[in-house]
């Protein structure tokens, strides 16, 4: 997938700075794509030039003018399509996993603190997730809301963001106690 689709996914929400998109990237499909502000930026310079998008300039008075983005009818369409293309199979590349696979022969304490850093990480963001779901739902069911509700991909994504997290919580404290229990019998 490329960024492009990601962008334009997010300008569903409507009309967005570059600045907005980029705080914004990170609560809405940072849990499933990641990038840069700077690769966001040159990605939406292109789908401009492309015609995916329409930029408009904003004056502000105190700050620096800036550009709001939206999507254009051949933004809509790109998506469509996208939409229609078979996804390719998710690929993991994890430094982590990589360090947990050598950790018999490396550094035990090193990888032991490693995996304790990504555990606090998964939990502050399940928590992130959990307090986005609570002000999405505004007091409704989850039911009431997916009935009445515009739009269900983001909250579809949303709860996908927090399996993943709930996942790698449960996985990191488990490895945690069987890195414990090692230590424990080599000891």
């Amino acid at each position: 997938m490329a960024l492009r689709n990601a962008v334009l996914a997010a300008l569903l929400e409507g009309e967005a700075s570059g600045y907005d998109l980029a705080k914004g990237f990170d609560a809405s499909v940072a849990n499933f794509w990641m990038a840069t502000p700077q690769q966001l930026y040159r990605e939406l310079d292109r789908m401009a030039s492309d015609g995916l998008l329409e930029a408009r300039l904003v004056r502000q008075e105190r700050r620096p003018d800036k550009r709001m983005f939206s999507l254009t009818a051949a933004g809509r369409r790109a998506l469509h399509a996208f939409t229609a293309e078979p996804p390719r199979p998710t690929a993991i590349r994890d430094e982590l996993l990589v360090k947990v696979q050598a950790v018999d022969d490396g550094d035990t304490d090193a990888v032991r603190a490693a995996i304790a850093e990504r555990l606090e990480w998964a939990r502050a963001k399940l928590a992130r997730y959990d307090r986005m779901r609570t002000r999405i739902l505004g007091g409704r069911t989850e039911e009431d809301f997916l009935a009445g509700a515009e739009r269900v991909g983001p909250y579809l994504t949303l709860m996908r963001g927090r399996s993943f997290e709930r996942e790698n919580i449960r996985w990191a404290e488990r490895a945690l106690r069987v890195l414990e229990q090692r230590a424990a019998v080599r000891g």
